[in-house]
């Protein structure tokens, strides 16, 4: 029987490419996302299943642990992303209860549905996506920056909390990485402005290094349990510090 895994935001970038390493690993893969289209041409792609989902839907998640059943190996929670990149005295509020919405309570409420699952796999894992925003403050970014804290905190709760059951509990935590989505997203849709972050880097992290890494870190023993990974492209010393060519 292949090993079961979730992945949330599995419709683009870093939860698409996860979706597609962990499939080629052998892994029978449930593509968890928002826009039916999208996720059901992936999971076609890669042999996998196909849950439309909402991680700050109750209903959705519930719908979806019932579509998991009774025995998950691996969860990837990676639903999130950042939105606004204003100055604290002036960031829209909404905003905030967006971030903390879809990276903190999605992955809570996900993780709660599929934990019974996880722990009767008898060796199951889960690894949140976080950021080195989820370590490091940095100018404008402050409920991108709180919001990954959460999930920082949360994930080392839980570790400690299940440290008695059969479930790893990992972290990997990214630096700049360029997506077709996450600045685009981020900027409201002006790709000018998402363009611009990544102007004269040249070597930017793409998806397919995060999904990489989590390849990696779920196929280790099951006594090993990888706490926290940080990855950061060369040209990057700290959310705020970036070399960039002239």
């Amino acid at each position: 029987m292949s090993k079961l895994a979730v992945v949330t935001g599995a419709s683009s970038g870093i939860g698409e490419a996860t979706a597609r390493r962990l499939a080629a690993d052998g892994f029978e893969v449930v593509c968890a996302a928002r826009r039916a289209e999208r996720i059901e041409a992936v999971a076609a792609e890669i042999g996998g299943r196909a849950v439309v989902c909402d991680v700050t839907s109750a209903d959705d998640v519930a719908r979806l642990a019932t579509e998991v059943g009774d025995r998950l190996d691996v969860l990837v929670n990676n639903a999130g992303g950042a939105l606004g990149l204003a100055p604290a005295a002036e960031t829209d509020v909404a905003h905030w209860r967006g971030m903390f919405e879809s990276n903190v309570v999605g992955t809570l409420q996900v993780t709660q549905a599929l934990l019974p699952a996880l722990v009767a796999s008898g060796a199951g894992t889960i690894v949140n996506v976080g950021s080195i925003a989820g370590r490091v403050a940095y100018e404008g970014g402050s409920g991108y920056v709180a919001a990954k804290h959460a999930v920082a905190a949360l994930t080392e709760t839980l570790r400690l909390e299940l440290v008695d059951q059969p479930v790893r509990v990992e972290e990997i935590a990214p630096g700049m990485v360029r997506t077709e989505e996450f600045a685009l997203t981020r900027f409201g849709g002006d790709q000018e402005r998402a363009d611009n972050v990544y102007a004269g880097v040249a070597e930017p992290l793409v998806a397919q290094d995060i999904a990489d890494a989590i390849g990696w870190m779920v196929s280790r023993p099951a006594h090993v349990n990888i706490d926290l990974l940080v990855i950061k492209p060369r040209v990057q010393a700290a959310p705020h510090k970036v070399h960039r060519d002239a």
